[in-house]
């Protein structure tokens, strides 16, 4: 049963079959190992609708399915208004998806949702500061799909961390 004020984090890349599922099964993952899942509402969604109802990425479901993390999700396009409502974070995976999320803001309360995924990243020697983007592997081979997955646990650890801080989890 989900608490009355559950935090709900979604997760957002350009397709929404690579990056963001693998950062939402990152983090669901997580969740269910420190068991907090009851705590939390997480989604994945991409700013195009390039994939809409496809699974991920066959290599993302590959890598995560490495690291015990099965991807079910589906693709779905963000949703400007509805995700803005319904969500506490958006995650983004890179600067050109944070433009594209925060281009449907409403006003400065729904631009204070909007995050840098990596802004989280629990890697203290990432000496690159704020800003850095989560690779898009798409392109890539399956080292790159790798790497990305490490990122993505990582980050997530790092922003349960925050989140533990500051939301007294």
């Amino acid at each position: 049963m989900k608490p009355a004020n559950p935090v709900r984090v979604l997760f957002v890349c350009l397709g929404n079959i690579c990056r963001s599922p693998a950062a939402e099964g990152a983090f669901l993952h997580l969740l269910e190992s420190e068991n907090l899942i009851d705590r939390f509402i997480v989604d994945s969604c991409g700013t195009a609708g390039y994939h809409v109802g496809e699974l991920s990425n066959v290599t993302t479901r590959k890598v995560a399915k490495e690291n015990g993390i099965e991807l079910v999700h589906r693709a779905r396009k963000f949703e400007g208004v509805r995700d803005f409502d319904t969500f506490d974070y958006l995650l983004v995976m890179d600067q050109s998806n944070y433009q594209d999320v925060v281009s449907h803001a409403r006003n400065d309360a729904d631009k204070a949702k909007v995050f840098l995924f990596r802004d989280y990243e629990s890697d203290f020697k990432n000496s690159r500061g704020k800003g850095v983007s989560v690779p898009d592997p798409y392109y890539g081979g399956i080292n790159e799909f790798r790497e990305v997955q490490d990122i993505v646990m990582r980050t997530s650890r790092g922003f349960l961390n925050y989140l533990k801080l500051t939301k007294a989890l």
